[in-house]
Formats: C-alpha cells, sequence, structure tokens
C-alpha cells in the first residue's frame, strides 16, 4: 500500500527550536566571552586532559586548570555611562586607596601630586583593563621594577608598571597605570599614542592579581571610597572639574 503523504505542518520548522534558541542566549548573557590572551592557557590546560585521558589525574589537573583560566581572562561586557565629564573604573576590584600623588615619572607631567584612586584586583577579578575616559591615547610608558604584592603601599612607586594618558575631547589628561602584583609578571597593553578609544572600550590586562592606579585631573570630584567595589567600564570613579 501507498504511503499516505504526510500533511503539512505549520509548527515544524528546520532552524533551532524556540526553547533550544532561549536556552543558548542564556547561556551566552550569563557565560562571559574569554580575552584572546587567555587562549593559549586554556588550550594548554585542555591539551593536558587530552594526552592524559588515561590518566584519571592528569586528566583532571588539566580541565580544571582550562576551567581556571577561562574564569581568569573572562571578559565580561560592560555598559558605560553615557553622561559627559565622568570617569569610570578601569578595572574590576576593590577601592584600596583614595589620595593625592605625583604621577609616574616617566610620563613627564611634572611633580604636582594629583587625585589618585587606587583598585586592588585579587584572583578572582576579571583582570581586563578598561579606558576610564574616551578620547585619544597621548602617551604610553612601561617601566620594569619589582614584584612586591600589588595591595602594599610601595607598590605604586617599585613594581613594574605600564603607565596610559587618555586625554578628553575636553583637553583633560587621565592616567590609568597598571602595576603588577606578585603573581602578575605580565602586563598586557593593546593600544599606542594617537589611538581614539571610547570610554570603557577595553586596552589590556594583567595577569594574575595587580593593582591600576587612576590618576585624575586637579580640582576632580571623587565619588567612590576606600573599601567600595568598583566594575570596570561602569563604576563611576569621579567627575572631572
Amino acid at each position: 500500500m501507498a504511503r499516505r503523504p504526510r500533511p503539512a505542518d505549520d509548527s515544524v520548522t528546520s532552524g533551532p527550536l524556540p526553547g533550544a534558541t532561549r536556552i543558548l542566549a542564556l547561556v551566552r548573557s550569563s557565560v562571559p566571552p574569554v580575552h584572546p590572551a587567555g587562549y593559549p592557557f586554556i588550550a594548554a590546560g585542555l591539551a593536558v586532559a587530552a594526552l592524559g585521558r588515561r590518566n584519571r589525574w592528569a586528566r583532571r589537573a588539566g580541565l580544571a586548570a582550562a576551567g581556571a583560566n577561562a574564569a581568569f581572562f573572562r571578559h565580561p561586557p560592560r555598559t558605560p555611562p553615557t553622561r559627559p565629564g565622568v570617569v569610570v573604573a578601569p578595572a574590576d576590584g576593590a577601592v584600596c586607596l583614595v589620595d593625592t600623588a605625583p604621577a609616574p615619572a616617566e610620563l613627564g607631567l611634572g611633580s604636582d601630586p594629583l587625585p589618585r584612586v587606587t583598585i586592588f584586583l585579587s584572583l578572582l577579578d576579571a583582570h581586563v583593563q578598561r579606558a576610564p575616559v574616551g578620547g585619544e591615547v597621548i602617551a604610553v610608558a612601561h617601566r620594569p621594577g619589582r614584584f612586591h604584592s600589588a595591595d602594599l603601599p610601595e607598590a605604586s612607586a617599585e613594581n613594574e608598571r605600564n603607565s596610559v594618558v587618555f586625554r578628553t575631547p575636553d583637553g583633560h589628561d587621565v592616567v590609568a597605570v597598571q602595576i603588577a602584583g606578585l603573581l602578575a609578571r605580565r602586563i598586557v597593553c593593546d593600544v599606542r599614542p594617537g589611538d581614539k578609544i571610547a570610554i570603557g572600550d577595553t586596552y589590556g590586562l594583567v595577569r594574575y592579581g595587580s593593582r591600576l592606579d587612576t590618576y585624575l585631573p586637579a580640582g576632580s570630584e571623587i565619588l567612590v571610597e576606600t573599601g567600595q567595589r568598583a566594575l570596570a567600564g561602569e563604576t563611576v570613579l569621579a567627575r572631572l572639574p
């Protein structure tokens, strides 16, 4: 007997089911992407797991290392404020110091003390750095140094660091300084003088554990206090003069 053709069913589609689409969207919104600098470390962990797949301990160690690096190098999306004249946090972490100090000497900005906000990043924080203001990169200066624990006061002066000067369209200079720590032995900076950048754009990272100093123009109004948690690209640190 010939098989009768199946009636058309408008509910059957060739694409993914709506439920699967919603689940996929939820996963994408809940699991942040990874900064490209983390790919080699994740790949190394997966390679160890693959090569040691017959050894339970090697397999677990490789997968654990890959997972830990995926978490460390996470690159969560952020929505910067749109109101003009504000400075946002360049890093996730805890505000550990609000004071005044001269900008790093290698920048040649003089010895006058400037308002400074320091953020300490633990191993559990996302370690990408974001532009505190929009505008033009005026200077980038790297200085070798020591590797004290990044939460010590002397870390700003003695540790290895990379300083970036961002100039707003109104002519205000804001300095963000990436400072290596006890475990942070590699500073990554992806901007060069002359680059244009928007507030909250990612420009680098420090691995693993670090500190970010933000130097503000004289007369800026600081809007955070010691102990407060900051989110890179979103938390407003200060209002420019």
